[in-house]
Order: structure tokens, then sequence, then C-alpha cells
């Protein structure tokens, strides 16, 4: 039985493949240490280190496009804004505090501080600008913005990719 009918085009591929990127990282080493030892590189080490950076530039651009478009695809799926207001939620006390000392600390809003029961007022505020961001978040208008964002800048990268191509 031949080797070629054992194992399919594929394996066999890989295992080059893998033989290939073997030979490049003994040769890596065995260069490196000679060239510590104050030696010259061999011809071979120095072939194979050329051979192998020719094979990773021609394949980087390529693998680097296909995952690209890989991601593209989950990432036009989600549901971001639901995430972002998932966790807007689950910290909603820590921000409430947050806002209300910004609004607090302000220097446009000092004045509201000579303002009577204005520790309340701020309170009221705060929540209120949690509920409008959180409402904002649940509307399909901001879901189909943040699609839009990711769509065009998605295009734009994989666009830069394929001019270097």
């Amino acid at each position: 039985m031949s080797l070629a009918a054992s194992h399919s085009a594929l394996a066999i591929t890989l295992w080059v493949l893998a033989g290939l990127v073997l030979l490049a990282v003994v040769s890596a080493v065995v260069g490196r240490a000679i060239i510590r030892r104050g030696l010259r590189e061999p011809f071979v080490v120095r072939a194979i280190n050329r051979a192998s950076d020719k094979v990773v530039d021609a394949v980087k651009l390529p693998i680097t496009i296909a995952v690209l478009d890989e991601v593209a695809d989950v990432l036009r799926t989600g549901h971001y804004t639901r995430n972002i207001a998932a966790a807007l939620k689950e910290n909603r006390g820590e921000l409430k505090q947050m806002v209300a000392e910004k609004i607090k600390n302000d220097p446009t809003a000092g004045a509201i501080n000579l303002v009577l029961f204005h520790d309340r007022i701020i309170d009221v505020a705060a929540e209120t600008a949690l509920r409008v961001i959180l409402e904002v978040l649940a509307d399909a208008r901001t879901d189909e913005l943040i699609s839009d964002l990711l769509r065009d800048n998605i295009d734009q990268i994989r666009a830069d990719l394929r001019s270097r191509q």
C-alpha cells in the first residue's frame, strides 16, 4: 500500500507544512547559537530562514483576510447594545453614584449645591440619565447604528488589507 493511498492529500500537506515549520524553528535556533559563538551562519540555515520568511509573508495576508471575514460574520450577528445595557443594569448602583459624583464636581453645575434638596435633585438627575441611556440602548435604531459602524470599519480594514495584497 502506497503512502498516498493510506493518507489523504490534506494530511500529507499538513505533515509537510509541520515538518517545514519544525525545520525552520530548528534552523533559527541553530543559527542563533552559531552566531552567539561568533561563527558565521551556515548557508543551509540562511536558506531555510529566507525560505520560511517568504512562506510566512506569502501566507500571512490571505490568512489575516480569512480570519477577518470570519470575525466580521460573528460581529454582524451580535447584539452589542443589549450587552452594554445588561452591563449597565448590573452595575446600576455604582454608575448612579458615579454620575451623581460627576454632577456634584462639575464646575458648571456648582450652583446646584446652593439649591435646597440638591442631593435629591442630583440623585434624580443621575437616575434619569441612566434610564435614558438604557432606553437609547434598547432602541432598534441604536442597534442599527452600531451595526453600521462595525460594517463600515470592517469594510475599511478589509479594503486596506486587500490593497496590501
